[in-house]
């Protein structure tokens, strides 16, 4: 049912806790559907040079909240920016259709953390980064 991959982030998630002195902190979901994601980010000259992460929630939330902090550390904002929820699910080797709201709310807590980079300098993140969806009721 979960591939190799999914199995090794939720075992092994990387850059797992809580970070101080974010540049940035994205929340995203709620309790009524069950997943929260916290994203933070730390940015030095336009590049995330740091992330982590706290989500409650399946280990589907877990293992794509690892593996999307390992797919924008080192990247651009702008390069974080384009992560989609099908390239995270893609790089987990695919997840079960009842758990892609995960790769979604991965994806959501990235863009979530770069809006408020973005707020804190001053600049408004709406036609940058877009809306961010919040899961409200049954996101499954």
């Amino acid at each position: 049912m979960y591939t190799e991959q999914v199995m090794d982030h939720f075992a092994n998630p990387r850059n797992v806790g809580e970070m101080l002195d974010a540049d940035g902190v994205g929340e995203v979901g709620n309790a009524k559907c069950g997943d929260i994601m916290k994203m933070y980010i730390k940015v030095d000259n336009n590049v995330i040079t740091d992330v982590k992460f706290k989500t409650y929630g399946c280990g589907s939330a877990i293992a794509t909240s690892s593996i999307a902090t390992e797919m924008i550390k080192g990247k651009t904002i702008e390069e974080a920016l384009t992560l989609s929820n099908k390239a995270v699910v893609e790089a987990l080797g695919g997840l079960p259709t009842h758990k892609i709201h995960c790769s979604v709310l991965a994806e959501q807590s990235i863009k979530s953390a770069i809006a408020d980079f973005y707020q804190r300098q001053g600049i408004d993140p709406t036609p940058i980064v877009g809306n961010i969806v919040h899961c409200e009721g049954d996101c499954h």
